[in-house]
Order: C-alpha cells, then sequence, then structure tokens
C-alpha cells in the first residue's frame, strides 16, 4: 500500500484539524496513548480514537496494546517523502500545536511504557 500512497491519500488523510494534530503530537512525542490524546486535544475518547482508526486506515499509523492501554506511533514504512512533509510540517508550526504540547505535558498519569527488551 505504501508504495501507492499518493500525496492526495495522504493529505486527505490529514485534511481533519484533529487527525492533523494527532499526526503531529504522534511525530513529535514518538509515540503516545489514545488517553494522552483525549488530554492534549481537548477532545472526547469516542472521537479521537475514530480519528486514530482513520489514521491508521490510510496507514499513517501503526498501534500496540500494552495492557489497558493502546498506543500509536507513525508507521515506519511510510515512504521518506511522507515523513518529510510531517517533519517540516511540524517544525514549521510549533505555534499552532503550542496548546497541544502544553497540556500533554501538564497531564498527570501519564502511562508508562514497558522497556524495550534487550
Amino acid at each position: 500500500m505504501f508504495s501507492a500512497l499518493t500525496p492526495s491519500d495522504l493529505f486527505k488523510c490529514l485534511s481533519d484539524e484533529t487527525r492533523a494534530r494527532a499526526a503531529l503530537l504522534i511525530a513529535q512525542e514518538g509515540e503516545l496513548c489514545v488517553c494522552e490524546l483525549v488530554c492534549a486535544l481537548g477532545d472526547g475518547q469516542p472521537k479521537i480514537s475514530r480519528h486514530l482508526a482513520q489514521l491508521r486506515g490510510c496507514g499513517l499509523l501503526q498501534d500496540r496494546r500494552q495492557g489497558q492501554w493502546v498506543y500509536y506511533k507513525l508507521n515506519p514504512d511510510l515512504p521518506e517523502w511522507a515523513h518529510g512533509v510531517l517533519q517540516t510540517t511540524l517544525e514549521a508550526n510549533a505555534v499552532w500545536l503550542r496548546q497541544d504540547s502544553f497540556r500533554l505535558q501538564q497531564m498527570g498519569d501519564r502511562p508508562v511504557r514497558s522497556a524495550a527488551c534487550c
């Protein structure tokens, strides 16, 4: 699928503000769970989960389960140009994400990720 990912596919996937903010926060942090995105974006869990499912469906994100938490990260198989678009957008729009990043950093009881094995 990723060899066929086109710019229009990527931009359609990111055309919603919630999806764009979630994808950029994940790109910034490396990995986030649903509860962290709910806090950072200030929306309800059903809405955030729906948007994450769309981002996963278009191939932008991968998820993993750790206990009760579901974590999302950028799909490492994305084409290099797609990673570049996300990184450039992230670097050029720190002000746009400032409040979301602040809420995330202020979140108490963030889930603890298990350490990587060996």
